[in-house]
């Protein structure tokens, strides 16, 4: 009695015994009808017995293809067993915090998604706030996230990594009939007297409601009363309109209908967006979203400080454009 059966000779007996049908069995192997035909020949000759009987109308088995079936079946599965053993475990699926379904780090995530094998997952999250995300990312509920990293506090920064990846000029989101909808881009300095909603009120968007702070001051623009943590995109749409804010925003942001979205110049403020994961954190899915960011930045220039870009000193240097933003 033989000792080394090829395992190859056993999945072909297996599938014609549970077919009876040789077209079949080819098929559910993928290889050539033939190629089948002959593996089975050849494991007949190394056990010295027919295993089929083969007529032009059916196909069955003998006595002794009974007999082997549930052996072979019991071989097959030890030897996917085996091999699953020592088989690569696939990688978890990465969680990614993109805040929303447009900017930044929704545009990153989809290109990289595209550079990476089915195997590799990458979550998306819709959640705003890195100071909100910060926490997560540190004990591992989150893996990326996207925002302005010189707004977290530095204990918190010292458990993470950072990667500058855009500058996006703000704008102001405001209603349809507003006296400065009209214009295709607002000065800074037309603001004065407006009262702005710029997250106040919610404890993850920390860092954006101190960014706008610090371009408020001084220029007579209001920051709106604060307001509790206003979650998904249909809630802010109809809590903004409701309450007739006008918004400091990004020059990327979701629709609201009803209203318009303009920039802000003279000069441009902007809001340095990073992408931060834990410290020490190794996956494909993060080697690939970093590469994803510097081809962009490089590609559309979203690293580069515009003339007059307005900028807070420590984000400047979080961000490596330190000395070109005013």
């Amino acid at each position: 009695m033989p000792f080394d059966i090829d395992p190859r000779l056993l999945r072909a007996f297996t599938a014609a015994a549970e077919e009876l049908h040789f077209t079949r069995a080819a098929a559910r192997l993928y290889v050539a009808q033939q190629a089948l035909s002959r593996d089975i020949r050849r494991l007949e000759r190394e056990l010295g017995s027919a295993l089929f009987v083969r007529t032009t109308r059916q196909v069955a088995l003998t006595a002794d293809g009974e007999r082997l079936l549930p052996h072979a079946r019991r071989v097959l599965a030890a030897h996917e067993e085996l091999a699953a053993a020592f088989r690569p475990a696939p990688e978890r699926p990465l969680l990614v915090d993109v805040g929303a379904p447009v900017g930044t780090g929704h545009r990153v995530l989809e290109v990289a998604r595209g550079r990476v094998p089915d195997s590799c997952e990458l979550v998306a999250r819709f959640h705003s706030g890195l100071t909100g995300a910060a926490a997560e990312l540190a004990d591992g509920r989150l893996d990326v996230s996207f925002g302005r990293y010189a707004g977290l506090p530095p204990a918190v920064r010292a458990g993470l990594d950072h990667q500058p990846v855009r500058l996006e000029p703000m704008a102001v989101l405001l209603a349809a009939d507003h006296p400065m909808a009209a214009r295709s881009a607002v000065p800074l300095a037309a603001l004065a007297g407006e009262t702005l909603y710029a997250g106040a009120g919610n404890p993850r968007t920390a860092e954006w409601t101190e960014l706008a702070a610090r371009l408020f001051e001084g220029r007579g623009i209001a920051m709106a009363e604060p307001f509790p943590e206003i979650e998904g995109a249909q809630e802010f749409i109809r809590v903004v309109r409701k309450r007739g804010w006008s918004v400091l925003a990004s020059v990327e942001f979701i629709e609201v209908p009803g209203m318009v979205l303009r920039p802000v110049v003279d000069p441009v403020p902007l809001s340095p967006v990073s992408m931060v994961w834990r410290r020490g954190l190794r996956h494909p899915g993060l080697a690939a979203l970093r590469s994803v960011a510097r081809e962009l930045a490089r590609q559309d220039g979203w690293l580069t400080v515009p003339d007059g870009g307005w900028l807070p000193p420590e984000d400047a240097c979080a961000m490596g454009v330190a000395g070109r933003a005013g």
